[in-house]
């Protein structure tokens, strides 16, 4: 049983893709007389099933070593492209966390999306979701980790423009495809370069070779960057994050994995490549500007924001941005650990979001209040994943943090600051989106407002109970610190911060009448942060603005310099045959008499340059 268990513990990805090949019928249109209901029961049963299987997997591998897979895809004389699996807790761990995530948020979405007439189709998306990212997870190759970004990509850009009628939808697509596709183009360069500089693509390959690797400066800095720039799309980090932001127009069940598990992705491919890395501090240094810069900025930001799924995306960018700090100061376990306790609490928190808006039909935080007791699951789930976000014991982010904040108390304190920051204006934003749906007076949109069917609260308890269970989890895997080698100083500072954001929260003015404050100083703070440090428009005018010029210059020489120089010859050519056809007379010694003449032209000139060769000194 072990033996087949791990050989086929390729297979996992897999199931994702058969469930999505399964809707196909239903989502073109094949099958119509049974709805599209049967199309999410098949998915979510190939998703069962890959859950079961890699949870079993992970039972078993647990105290072993780490294997390797090797599949030879194309060999042909020295090209060998091959693509490798990495068989250990850590990607098995991965992989049941992602199908276990993909199935609550699938069963969500049969509530949520009931009455949708594309159902299928969006399941059928939401396979080909899980299957990228279980495959991401196993992915010991740089190659086939890149492929499978791709598809992420792919998949992203299909599930935001999902309601494809509204201008809206298609536009927040569109943007967050092109936004991604500029890490992924630099992101293929440092891949190709790699793949010529290393001979291999599989990362134990590639560890070998970085080892004794001797890079200059230019094309290390320049190789680090590339490799960084596609992770950065994903997760969402300056100057790419915009597109996080735009990406809450998709549905709400989509964006329970988006802002759980595939920024996650891009971030654990980060941390595939963190021995690459090492090889340019330039690299390193801008993972620690980078995630400092959208850690800070993009919590601020989400102080600003009034609608419910923006304040919580923008919250994903800043914990992203404190994983690539982590990276970039080389603590990858430490990223590791944020990642799983930030996945579970957001997926909660979207959950809840989700059901809020389900039964409101609002995302306008200022259209809301007093749910606390009409929705008490809802209420319980919001509470629980806030409280998994900041540092308040003894649920999982707390330990994520200590363990890294512990560490650099002596050798870099700075750290201790930001991590400071960015966990008291969480828990301030927090509160204070708990106050607008929860606690305040019930406006008209949800005075009565019930309470979400099953579909959609099974999920919510699951996960409610999972993050209440997680520091257990943790304590079984090791990952806990002994009380002893607890560093109180900074445990004090971290459950200040989040105590000082609960109580800001708790106590500062809200008032609903007005979402832009009478005070003029206040307005332009809030605008200078509700549109993002109006760095969209300084995109405009700067990136976009250069682009235009470029392509109305490309434009005009295409159609009078490439075009103008092809149309001259037509209509010479045209001009000497129209002539022509006035001076002919019909005789052949007229012809022969032209031929000659020319002949003897070209035979001038053919002379005259050979006689000037010979003048040549060579």
């Amino acid at each position: 049983m072990d033996h087949f268990l791990y050989i086929t513990s390729w297979f996992v990805p897999f199931y994702g893709l058969i469930g999505a090949i399964l809707t196909l019928p239903w989502a073109i249109g094949i099958i119509r007389q049974t709805g599209p209901r049967p199309a999410a029961y098949l998915n979510l049963l190939t998703t069962i099933v890959a859950f079961v299987h890699s949870l079993l997997i992970f039972q078993n591998i647990w105290d072993k070593e780490p294997e390797t897979v090797i599949f030879h895809w194309f060999q042909v004389a020295d090209l060998d492209l091959s693509f490798a699996l990495d068989i250990s807790p850590v990607s098995i761990g991965a992989t049941v966390l992602i199908t276990g995530l993909s199935f609550l948020a699938q069963t969500y979405a049969l509530g949520y999306m009931e009455k949708d007439w594309a159902l299928a189709r969006f399941f059928g998306l939401f396979g080909l979701f899980e299957a990228a990212l279980s495959g991401l997870a196993i992915s010991d190759s740089l190659f086939l980790s890149y492929a499978l970004l791709e598809v992420l990509t792919l998949s992203t850009y299909l599930l935001v423009g999902f309601w494809y009628a509204q201008p809206l939808v298609v536009t927040a697509a569109r943007d967050a495809f092109w936004t991604k596709r500029v890490g992924d183009l630099l992101l293929l360069m440092g891949v190709v370069t790699l793949s010529c500089l290393a001979g291999s693509l599989n990362f134990s390959d590639l560890y070998e070779w970085a080892q004794t690797a001797t890079l200059d400066p230019v094309t290390s800095a320049l190789l680090g960057l590339a490799l960084i720039a596609g992770p950065a799309g994903k997760c969402a980090q300056f100057p790419l994050h915009l597109w996080l932001d735009e990406a809450m127009e998709g549905p709400n069940p989509a964006s329970v994995l988006r802002n759980s598990l595939v920024v996650a992705g891009g971030a654990y491919v980060l941390y595939k490549m963190q021995p690459l890395l090492f090889l340019s501090p330039v690299a390193l240094n801008a993972l620690v500007i980078m995630g400092t810069v959208t850690a800070i900025g993009a919590t601020l930001v989400s102080l600003a924001q009034i609608d419910i799924k923006r304040a919580l995306s923008h919250s994903t960018s800043a914990y992203m941005g404190l994983v690539f700090l982590a990276m970039g100061l080389q603590q990858g376990g430490v990223a590791l650990m944020l990642l799983l306790t930030h996945a579970i609490a957001k997926a909660l928190l979207f959950m809840s979001s989700g059901s809020i808006i389900s039964t409101t039909h609002t995302q306008n935080l200022t259209e809301m209040g007093g749910l606390w007791s009409r929705m008490p699951a809802t209420t319980t789930a919001f509470v629980v994943g806030s409280a998994g976000m900041v540092t308040l014991l003894p649920l999982g982010s707390f330990w994520a943090m200590l363990a890294w904040a512990d560490g650099f108390v002596s050798i870099s304190p700075w750290v201790i600051g930001v991590l400071v920051i960015v966990n008291g204006l969480t828990a301030l934003n927090l509160t204070r989106v708990f106050r607008y749906i929860f606690w305040d007076k019930p406006q008209q949109k949800t005075r009565r407002a019930p309470e979400v069917g099953w579909q959609m609260a099974f999920p919510m308890v699951t996960l409610t109970i999972l993050t209440l269970l997680l520091p257990v989890m943790l304590q079984q895997w090791y990952l806990l610190p002994d009380w002893e080698s607890v560093n109180w100083y900074v445990v004090g500072m971290l459950v200040s911060s989040t105590l000082l954001g609960v109580a800001i929260g708790a106590t500062m003015y809200l008032d609903k009448a007005w979402s832009r404050s009478r005070i003029l100083a206040w307005r332009f703070i809030q605008d200078l942060l509700g549109y993002d440090f109006y760095i969209d428009q300084v995109y405009k005018v700067t990136i976009v603005s250069a682009v235009a010029i470029l392509s109305k210059i490309s434009a005009w020489s295409d159609r009078y310099l490439i075009d103008g120089v092809v149309n001259l010859v037509g209509f010479a050519a045209i001009l000497s045959g129209q002539g022509l056809k006035y001076s002919i007379s019909g005789q052949s010694q007229g012809y022969m008499l032209t031929i000659l003449f020319v002949v003897s032209i070209l035979g001038f000139f053919i002379s005259w340059s050979l006689g000037l060769l010979d003048k040549l000194p060579f």
